[in-house]
């Protein structure tokens, strides 16, 4: 491995399995200081449809037995863009097969996947295997230049956090059923598909673990067309819930697949003692700052020039970049810390605590009740 590029697998190349094949195509021109890679195999169910999509996505070969490519002496890192039901099954045993994983967002269907997934990773951790999961957002520079900014106390101490992701595409009853919309191999609707982007964002900005959770879900659309006719929707199309942290703050969520509207909107407010930032992936170059102390007003600052995170890679200044650049940097993070030897984050212990809080909501809107999480619970696994 230290003398060739590294083989890259990607199980699944739909919607997700395209976009990271576009990251593995261009991560080595943009980031050329990281290992090389080469596109070793993409991997469907259907033999035709797979070896079409490898064909156009500048892969070396296609494979229906994802199996069979774990055994592969040619492939290094093992990237999986599947549904949620199947996360646990693939990457733990590509951890087992000595491959390094980096793995879709969220982490697993529920609490025992993902601690099970867990123990797979810090297993193969000591022998050198490295994890991590897909929380792409992390690598939105205006979020990295946030977290940046929060860490060096210029906000002050955060009190208050508003989180809200929102899309429409289920806001038609006629919308056909997906894998999506069956708990069986979603685990949850918004929850998983949303939420956890949003509970990691709130962990990653402000570095707190949440500590207790009050929550609503809601199920508009009871049924779906299905192939065969109407099937009952078993999991949330929105949810609304206020979290507590160990730093002293409250955030509220609110995420939702059936905003008429919104089309991709994830918004973020982060509110200090000194200042406050905002961000809006739908104008996802920008960050809005408030400095109290320093500014005394309000600036939007665009997040494209020299120094910012991940920016020097990329265009001129004020060439803005794209929702694409976030899974080149993922990429290039990744690989960075694998020839360095260093564990890559998010962990599989970080998608783990994200599934903690998503598994609190849960309870708390079935119960009718808030939620206390306990302290550290990846440490007990």
């Amino acid at each position: 491995m230290s003398t060739r590029p590294l083989g890259v697998a990607v199980i699944g190349h739909s919607f997700m399995g395209k976009a990271h094949s576009h990251a593995w195509r261009s991560v080595g021109a943009f980031f050329p200081d990281v290992p090389a890679v080469r596109q070793a195999v993409l991997v469907g169910r259907d033999a035709a449809r797979v070896a079409a999509a490898a064909t156009a996505y500048g892969w070396e070969s296609s494979a229906t037995d994802w199996r069979e490519v774990l055994t592969r002496d040619d492939v290094d890192l093992v990237d999986v863009c599947l549904p949620g039901h199947l996360h646990a099954e693939v990457a733990e045993a590509a951890l087992a097969a000595g491959k390094h994983v980096l793995c879709e967002k969220p982490l697993a269907n529920d609490l025992a996947e993902a601690e099970s997934m867990v123990r797979s990773a810090r297993l193969a951790r000591s022998a050198g295997v490295r994890s991590t999961v897909g929380f792409n957002y992390r690598r939105v520079p205006a979020l990295a230049l946030a977290r940046e900014l929060v860490a060096s106390g210029q906000i002050g101490a955060v009190r208050e956090v508003r989180l809200a992701y929102l899309q429409d595409w289920l806001t038609d009853a006629a919308a056909p059923m997906t894998w999506r919309l069956r708990r069986e191999t979603a685990g949850s609707g918004a929850l998983g598909d949303l939420a956890s982007h949003a509970v990691d964002q709130l962990r990653f900005l402000t570095g707190h673990e949440v500590t207790s959770v009050s929550a609503t879900t809601r199920t508009f659309v009871a049924q779906r067309p299905g192939p065969d006719g109407p099937e009952p929707v078993t999991v949330d199309d929105a949810a609304w819930a206020t979290l507590e942290t160990d730093g002293g703050a409250v955030s509220s969520l609110e995420v939702s697949r059936v905003a008429a509207g919104r089309r991709n909107s994830l918004t973020i407010e982060v509110y200090g003692e000194h200042g406050s930032l905002g961000f809006d992936l739908e104008r996802l170059n920008e960050l809005r700052v408030h400095d109290r102390d320093t500014h005394g007003g309000t600036a939007t600052v665009l997040v494209t020039d020299p120094g910012h995170p991940y920016v020097d890679a990329w265009w001129p200044p004020g060439h803005v970049l794209g929702w694409e650049h976030t899974f080149v940097h993922q990429a290039a993070d990744l690989l960075r810390a694998i020839g360095d030897g260093t564990d890559p984050t998010p962990s599989f212990e970080d998608g783990l605590e994200v599934q903690r809080v998503l598994s609190a909501v849960e309870q708390s809107a079935a119960d009718g009740r808030r939620v206390v999480l306990s302290p550290a619970a990846a440490a007990a696994v």
